[in-house]
């Protein structure tokens, strides 16, 4: 089996499909891994690295999708991404395929083959397959950081000599996986932190990472949709939302919104 993992061309992009512990085990396995060269430089892994591991590295991109069977990329969502591969190539990446499906039947008459990380089930036999999940941790994390970097006040309380700070007031909006994370970073730096989200369920998921849930005079019984995601509301819903939140939202110092729905534009 041949995999070649493609360097990143999008802006800022700075990770890596495989890094050189998984070439090792993949080569431990029998495999061929072809990579192209600087594809982990932006994740600090040079060229080096990954040729100790047992990898090939390559040129170009034409090398690279010549020798492969199997090619890895982290995003594969733009067109330009899988411009260049031919008939029998096998492609695994993150495609966001509900935002941009019309794109797969033309890769499917090219006699390509897709498999969108997006899509493995969020369950705990797939654990370590879950991509989303990994990213969202990391972006509710960095997401806290990002917001204590611009406030105009520091998050804990303090108590100096010219008297008593007091902590920042952060409201997370959406308590899934990157939600979580940000309420327990936002927790952790000191501030008081309350979180929403549409989601009977997420109410005890919120308490646990130390943050107080708000509540809404809303009929949420429909609220969670397939998959543990929120489902999609109706107008009527969103304008009595937006009306009751407005007085939540003037207490705080920070809000954060991670809420998402699959395939459908993030709720303002």
């Amino acid at each position: 089996m041949r995999l070649s993992v493609m360097r990143e061309r999008h802006p800022n992009g700075g990770r890596v499909a495989l890094t050189p512990a998984n070439v090792s085990a993949l080569k431990s396995l029998g495999c061929q891994v072809f990579v192209e060269t600087g594809a982990g430089d932006a994740a600090s892994f040079s060229n080096d690295s990954y040729q100790e591991a047992g990898a090939e590295i390559l040129d170009t991109r034409a090398q690279l999708l010549e020798k492969g069977e199997i090619i890895l990329c982290v995003d594969a969502s733009r067109d330009k991404a899988l411009a260049d591969l031919s008939a029998g190539h096998i492609c695994i990446g993150l495609m966001d395929p509900l935002s941009h499906c019309d794109r797969f039947s033309d890769l499917a008459k090219r006699g390509i083959t897709t498999l969108s990380l997006e899509l493995v089930p969020r369950i705990s036999r797939a654990q370590s397959m879950d991509a989303l999940s990994s990213i969202a941790t990391l972006a509710g994390y960095k997401a806290v950081l990002i917001a204590a970097a611009h406030a105009p006040r520091i998050f804990p309380m303090m108590m100096t000599a010219a008297g008593t700070l007091n902590p920042a007031r952060v409201f997370i909006m959406g308590a899934g996986v990157a939600g979580l994370q940000a309420a327990a970073t936002a927790k952790r730096l000191g501030a008081v932190v309350e979180a929403y989200d549409i989601r009977p369920a997420a109410r005890e998921q919120i308490l646990s990472v130390g943050a107080k849930p708000v509540d809404l005079d809303l009929d949420t019984s429909s609220a969670e949709g397939q998959g543990g995601y929120a489902s999609k509301q109706d107008d009527d819903f969103l304008s009595r939302q937006r009306e009751q939140m407005s007085a939540v939202l003037a207490q705080q110092d920070v809000v954060i919104t991670t809420a998402a729905i699959p395939g459908a534009k993030a709720p303002y």
